[in-house]
C-alpha cells in the first residue's frame, strides 16, 4: 500500500513523461489513420470528435500533459515556492481533472465498450473497423486506459472535491455530451452508436439514462479505491 508521502517527484515525472508520451503516440496515429474513404464515422458529420472513446482519449493527453507540468514545477523549484498560486492553482486543477472527469470517464469507456463487444460487438465496434483500425490501437483506446488510471491513483493521492460540486461537474459533462450526440443525430441523422438505431424512443431514453446515472456511481468507486490505496495503517 501506497505511503501517504508517496513517489518521488522525480519517479512520478518519469513515469507521467511515458504515459505522456505513450498517449501523445496514441492520439497522432489515431488522428493519422487513413480511414476518411473507408470508416463511415470518421467522414461523416462530426468526425472523430462525437466518439466518447475520442474525446476521452484527448482528456487523458491533456491529463498527463498537466502532470508532467506540475512534476517538472516542483522538481525545479524549491518546496516553499511550489506553494506560491500557480503551482497550487496546477495542482488543484490536476486534481479535480483526474477525479471529476479522468477516471469516470476513462472507466465508463473501459467497462461499457467491452461490455458491449462482449454482447454483440456489431452494436458497438462492427467487424469491419478490424480492417481500419490496428489491434493495438484499439485496445490502447478502450483497454490500457484502465490500468492506466489505476497506476496514476496508486502514484499520486489526489484530494476530491465534495460529492455535490464532483457529480454535479460529471452530470454536466454527461448533460453537455448527450446533447452533442442527439444534436448529431438531428443535424445529419445518423446515430453516434450503432446500437442507438436498434432501440424504440423509450429504450434510447433508458439507454441513454442508465449511461448517464453510471457516471456518478464510477466516481464514488474512484473515491473509495483511493481512500482505500491511500488509507494509513
Amino acid at each position: 500500500m501506497a505511503s501517504s508521502i508517496g513517489p518521488d517527484r522525480k519517479i512520478c515525472l518519469l513515469v507521467h513523461l511515458t504515459i505522456f508520451t505513450w498517449y501523445l503516440f496514441t492520439l497522432w496515429t489515431n488522428c493519422s489513420l487513413q480511414t476518411a474513404d473507408r470508416h463511415p464515422g470518421v467522414r461523416s458529420y462530426g468526425g472523430r470528435w462525437k466518439y466518447l472513446t475520442f474525446i476521452n482519449l484527448v482528456m487523458q493527453t491533456v491529463f498527463f500533459g498537466l502532470c508532467v507540468l506540475v512534476d517538472v514545477i516542483h522538481v525545479l523549484l524549491p518546496v516553499k515556492q511550489t506553494r506560491s498560486e500557480v503551482p497550487l492553482i496546477l495542482t488543484t486543477a490536476r486534481d479535480f481533472y483526474f477525479t471529476v472527469l479522468c477516471f469516470p470517464v476513462g472507466t465508463f469507456v473501459f467497462a461499457s465498450f467491452w461490455t458491449l463487444y462482449t454482447y454483440n460487438r456489431e452494436l458497438v465496434y462492427p467487424k469491419f473497423l478490424d480492417d481500419i483500425i490496428p489491434v493495438w490501437l484499439n485496445h490502447a483506446l478502450h483497454t490500457v486506459i484502465m490500468p492506466l488510471l489505476l497506476v496514476q491513483m496508486y502514484l499520486q493521492n489526489h484530494k476530491y472535491p465534495t460529492r455535490t460540486k464532483a457529480i454535479g461537474a460529471l452530470g454536466l459533462f454527461a448533460i453537455l455530451y448527450l446533447s452533442w450526440v442527439l444534436w448529431v443525430h438531428h443535424a445529419s441523422g445518423i446515430w453516434v452508436y450503432p446500437i442507438m438505431a436498434h432501440l424504440s424512443p423509450v429504450g434510447l431514453c433508458l439507454f441513454l439514462g442508465g449511461a448517464s446515472l453510471t457516471m456518478a456511481p464510477l466516481y464514488l468507486l474512484g473515491e473509495e479505491l483511493s481512500r482505500m490505496i491511500w488509507s494509513t495503517t
